[in-house]
């Protein structure tokens, strides 16, 4: 179970984005969509791949790559784009 640890905290920032999205919040919902990859990636690049769990998709390299990518975009996305009057 504990090695599922690390794959449940990113998941839990994943659902947290999700809601914030529901209730039309979707900047903060990108934003913490974001932080939490950006975790995942952090987490994935420190633990061995023995204990990444679930975290753990192809290579080290790949994970850490993508996960920061995909992260990074977001944080930039949420930061740049105008809201609308929206949150």
């Amino acid at each position: 179970m504990l090695v599922q640890l690390p794959y449940l905290l990113v998941m839990v920032g994943v659902l947290v984005a999700a809601l914030l999205v529901m209730f039309d919040r979707w900047r903060r919902g990108s934003f913490v969509f974001g932080a939490a990859l950006l975790v995942g990636a952090v987490l994935r690049a420190f633990i061995p791949s023995s204990q990444a769990g679930l975290l753990q998709v192809r290579g080290k390299t790949f994970d850490v790559t993508v996960m920061a990518t995909v992260g990074g975009v977001m944080l930039w996305l949420a930061a740049s784009i105008d809201s609308l009057g929206t949150d």
